[in-house]
């Protein structure tokens, strides 16, 4: 087995984009429209009608997936840490004032209650969600 990717169901595929490729700097890969009884009965969803686009950084892929049918279910809310699941993204960046200034005006939310500088590891790090509510950790650690 191999890692493939993770999986990320968004409301706003262009404001997603907008966060995950022009504000984080994925690149996309590809893109898929999906339907059909196979998918159906994979994803458990009918009637389906999904829109699938692939992003790649650093060698990680992620998949927003954006579902015209049936749509999405449930609030874009900022979950808690401890929830069970997925918690969060990391990626790590070189200045974390200026990737925070970008995420912002790529629609995603800076916390800035989380942000931290750490003096023994000389790091520093804080957390933005993307447009749906799903947390990035940003951390800005000087090479060793």
């Amino acid at each position: 087995m191999r890692f493939s990717h993770i999986g990320i169901c968004v409301s706003d595929l262009d404001a997603s984009l907008r966060f995950y490729r022009d504000g984080l700097g994925f690149r996309e890969v590809s893109r898929l429209d999906v339907s059909g009884a196979a998918a159906e009965r994979l994803l458990e969803l009918a009637p389906l009608a999904l829109h699938a686009v692939w992003l790649e950084r650093d060698g990680t892929r992620i998949e927003l997936l954006h579902y015209a049918k049936p749509g999405h279910a449930g609030p874009a809310e900022l979950a808690a840490m401890n929830r069970l699941g997925l918690t969060h993204l990391s990626l790590r960046v070189e200045d974390l004032d200026a990737a925070l200034a970008e995420l912002g005006g790529a629609g995603g939310r800076v916390l800035e209650a989380t942000r931290v500088e750490v003096a023994e590891t000389r790091s520093r790090a804080a957390f933005v969600t993307d447009p749906d509510g799903t947390r990035v950790e940003l951390v800005e650690l000087p090479e060793r």
